[in-house]
C-alpha cells in the first residue's frame, strides 16, 4: 500500500487525539489517579513520542502511549524491509487494575511504512485473572461490530490470529480470553482500514473502561491477590519474550520506558 504524507499525517492525528480520550476515560475509572504526560525526541532519526503513566489507589499502573517517529534502520528480519527508510505511528495501552477481578486490558494500533510499502498493524485483547464470561461476551462483541463494518470474514480471521499469537509456548497456555489481532494489514483501500483501526481503538474505549467500573468494586481476598501477582508473571513472560511492540520498540531505539511502561508495577513468580 502506497500512502501520502498527508494520509500519515491524518492517521497520526487521529492516534494523538485518541491518547487524550482514553486518558479521560481512565482517570474517570479510577477518579483519584491522573495520567502524568511527558514528550521524548527519537534520537535514531526525526520525531517524538508522548508517553501517558498513570498510578492511584485503583489503577495500580496504567501506561496510554502515542508515537509518531522516522528513521534510516527499520528493525526487521524480512530482506524486503530490514535496513530501510521507515516511518511508524501508533498508540498504545496497557492497564493494571489493584482489584484481581478487574482484568488487564491491552490495545495497540499502528501505521508503519517501510522501503516505500505501508500497511496497518494492531489490535486488543483482554487478560483477566478471574474470567467472567459477561465482560469476554461485551468485549468480543464490540471489537466483531467494528470487525463486520470492515469485512464480513475479519473477525473470525483476527480472533483466531489474537488466540495464536497471544499464546505462551512455554506455559502451554493462552495469555487471556482473546480479543482480535492483525499485522501487514494493506489489503484493501487505504480508507476502509483506516476506518477499520478507528473503530477498533473506539471499540476498546467503549467497552473496557466500563468493565473496570463494574469489577473495580469486588471484594477480594489475600488469596486472590496472590493469584493476581503470579498471573501476571506470565503478562511479562511474553511481553518480553514474544511481543512485536516490545521487540521493535527495542530494537528501534526508541524510548525504554515508554516500551516497558506495558510491565505491572508488582509481580510474582
Amino acid at each position: 500500500m502506497q500512502v501520502t504524507p498527508e494520509q500519515k499525517e491524518r492517521v497520526a492525528d487521529f492516534f494523538s487525539s485518541y491518547q487524550l480520550q482514553l486518558i479521560h476515560a481512565l482517570e474517570q475509572v479510577d477518579g483519584k489517579a491522573r495520567f502524568q504526560l511527558s514528550t521524548w525526541d527519537y534520537q535514531q532519526g526525526g520525531g517524538s513520542g508522548r508517553m501517558g503513566v498513570a498510578r492511584g489507589e485503583e489503577m495500580e499502573k496504567a501506561g496510554v502511549n502515542f508515537s509518531r517517529v522516522w528513521g534510516k534502520q527499520f528493525p526487521s528480519q524480512e530482506e524486503k524491509y530490514k535496513g530501510k527508510d521507515f516511518f511508524a505511528t501508533g498508540i498504545s495501552t496497557i492497564t493494571h487494575m489493584y482489584n484481581p477481578h478487574a482484568p488487564i486490558g491491552h490495545m495497540n494500533v499502528r501505521l508503519v511504512e517501510a522501503g516505500g510499502n505501508a500497511w496497518f498493524g494492531g489490535g486488543a485483547d483482554l487478560t483477566p485473572c478471574f474470567p467472567y464470561e459477561e465482560d469476554t461476551m461485551e468485549f468480543h462483541r464490540a471489537l466483531q461490530k467494528a470487525c463486520d463494518a470492515y469485512h464480513p470474514d475479519a473477525y473470525a480471521k483476527y480472533s483466531k490470529w489474537c488466540d495464536a499469537y497471544f499464546y505462551i509456548p512455554h506455559r502451554k497456555s493462552a495469555r487471556g480470553v482473546g480479543g482480535i489481532f492483525f499485522d501487514e494489514l494493506d489489503e484493501a483501500d487505504f480508507e476502509s482500514m483506516f476506518a477499520f483501526v478507528q473503530a477498533t481503538a473506539q471499540a476498546y474505549l467503549e467497552v473496557f473502561p466500563g468493565i473496570l467500573q463494574r469489577r473495580k468494586i469486588m471484594p477480594f481476598t489475600p488469596d486472590e491477590k496472590e493469584q493476581q501477582l503470579r498471573w501476571r508473571g506470565r503478562y511479562v513472560e511474553f511481553n518480553l519474550l514474544y511481543d512485536r511492540g516490545t521487540k521493535f520498540g527495542l530494537l528501534s531505539g526508541g524510548n525504554t520506558e515508554a516500551i516497558l511502561v506495558s510491565l505491572p508495577p508488582v509481580v510474582k513468580w
